[in-house]
This record gives C-alpha cells, structure tokens and sequence, in this order.
C-alpha cells in the first residue's frame, strides 16, 4: 500500500500513536511501584501489546506517506506527575489497578471521539483502532480482579 492516506485515516492512526504512547510512558512510569508479581507482569504485557499496535499505525503512516503524531514534552512531564501524585500515598496493588482500568477508559473514550470525528476513516485505519480498543476493553476484564 504505497498510496496517500485520507485525512480521517491519519487522524485516526494518529489518535492511536497518541493513545498507545501515553499508555506506554504511564506503565513505564508506573510499572516501579507494581509490588504484585502477577500485576507487574500484566503490566509487561500490555506495555509490549501497547508498542505493537504503536508500531502498526506508525508502519500504516508510513506507508501512507503521512507525518506521525509528536507529543509535546509538557504532556509528558504532566503525564509523570500525575502517575506520582496518584501514587505517592496509595501504592496498593488495588489502587494501582484501578488507576489502570481509568487510564484504558480515557483510551477508549479518546478512540471513540477519534471515530467519530473522523468518520470517513477507512479499513486501514479502523483495522488498528478497533485493535486498540478491543485490547483496553479486554485490559480492563483483566485488572478487575486487582480491585
């Protein structure tokens, strides 16, 4: 596929580079205060799942001839602060898996608005999207038994 992408394609694709790279820097900055071995490694898990389907919109960019989503140093130092201030007094294995399921429901609530917003988005995009949020909703079904 080495023709140009449609705008709604790479809003899309990009929403899901955006979403993926966020969910990768908070488990990466969470992961040190996981104390529960099985938690830690559902957290590997998803970091690796996370970087897969990353890679897959960026490789669909790619070959779309379209730019790739950049995030701003800012979001990124807000993103770290948050994971601290919601840890620093509470890093039971329970409040950590809920800060989790509430980190996959912003991601799936930002895909949703992504769709929608983008609604002439085609196969190439949606087929990594709906990816995305399978894999959170399924994230979630898995963390409920750390609550």
């Amino acid at each position: 596929m080495n023709s140009k992408l449609r705008n709604d394609d790479i809003g899309v694709l990009q929403e899901v580079q955006r979403n993926t790279g966020m969910a990768m820097k908070a488990l990466d900055a969470i992961s040190e205060k996981v104390f529960d071995d099985d938690l830690s490694m559902q957290v590997a898990r998803e970091a690796m799942k996370y970087s897969e389907i990353y890679h897959k919109a960026t490789d669909k960019l790619l070959s779309g001839k379209a730019a790739s989503y950049k995030s701003t140093g800012f979001q990124d130092v807000m993103l770290k602060g948050a994971v601290r201030a919601n840890t620093m007094l509470n890093t039971s294995t329970s409040h950590i898996a809920e800060l989790l399921i509430q980190g996959s429901n912003r991601g799936l609530t930002s895909m949703w608005k992504a769709i929608n917003h983008h609604e002439r988005a085609g196969e190439v995009s949606m087929e990594v999207a709906k990816e995305l949020m399978d894999f959170e909703e399924k994230n979630i079904e898995r963390l409920k038994q750390y609550l």
